[in-house]
């Protein structure tokens, strides 16, 4: 694999299906290394999907996906050098953390993928340090990790994936189900992870994060791509928002007169689209 001057991810025509239900149809998309990258997407239009497959947990039934160049095939999986590079270069962080969560502690948890790695105990203790002191979740070592609150375990599973400094980190939904304050935190860490030289993708329908982890959104229906362009492109575009399901329109009646606009929801509340 030969990082220099070659996308990341480069995908053309890639189908998947769920037992004969499209998920994926024909998608094609390109991602550059140090790119920060939002997908954008209802629930159902194929962005979780797509991550699986970038992460090589799933492979298309048609099309091509490569990854600096190689293709990415359950075949090239099963090169030893290669599985080993992608897994050192390419980490996911799920949805739900209960999914990604089986060690007896934090630490053991955290300390999984280095040890895989076939790092020495040394440079894993300092790995792991370095990772959950970053989380914030420094004092949360020794405990299981199935009886920690959601903001918590979300902390730890984020932190399972950076502690090998991938190149490439994807998030899906990474804020769902965290408190306010653990949301910011998540989103900083994002903006400043590595002064932004690595290649961040993050999938999410929440529109109001998307100035903050995205210089550029891809927006997904039906296993399609409908649209890319800049976070401010892409949300000042309340017809797309509308017809890919990230906006709901709200009528109010003025004077008699009613009118239509979209709304975006989040968590500070509720906010216009123009």
């Amino acid at each position: 694999m030969n990082p220099s001057g070659t996308a990341v991810f480069e995908i053309t025509g890639l189908n998947y299906r769920y037992d004969k239900v499209p998920a994926l149809n024909g998608l094609s998309l390109k991602i550059g290394r140090g790119e920060r990258i939002a997908l954008l997407g209802a629930n159902g239009s194929g962005k979780s999907t797509l991550l699986r497959i970038l992460d090589a947990l799933a492979f298309g039934d048609k099309g091509e996906v490569k990854f600096f160049g190689s293709p990415l095939t359950p075949q090239s999986m099963e090169d030893e050098s290669f599985a080993y590079d992608f897994r050192r270069k390419v980490g996911l962080v799920f949805q739900n953390p209960d999914v990604q969560l089986f060690n007896p502690t934090v630490f053991d948890e955290v300390a999984f993928g280095p040890l895989q790695m076939g790092w020495t105990h040394g440079k894993v203790n300092e790995a792991v340090t370095r990772a959950l002191e970053g989380m914030e979740i420094a004092h949360l070592w020794d405990r299981a990790p199935h009886r920690l609150s959601g903001g918590e375990k979300k902390r730890v599973a984020i932190a399972s994936v950076l502690v090998l400094d991938p190149e490439v980190v994807l998030l899906d939904e990474p804020t769902v189900t965290l408190d306010p304050k653990s949301q910011s935190q998540v989103i900083d860490l994002l903006v400043d992870w590595k002064s932004g030289a690595k290649t961040v993708i993050t999938a999410t329908h929440q529109l109001e994060l998307v100035d903050a982890i995205a210089d550029k959104c891809f927006v997904m229906q039906q296993g399609q791509i409908m649209a890319t362009g800049t976070p401010a492109e892409i949300l000042s575009d309340g017809d797309l928002l509308l017809r890919t399901n990230l906006v709901h329109s709200h009528r109010h009646t003025h004077d008699g007169v009613t009118h239509s606009h979209p709304h975006v929801h989040g968590p500070g509340g509720h906010s216009h689209t123009h």
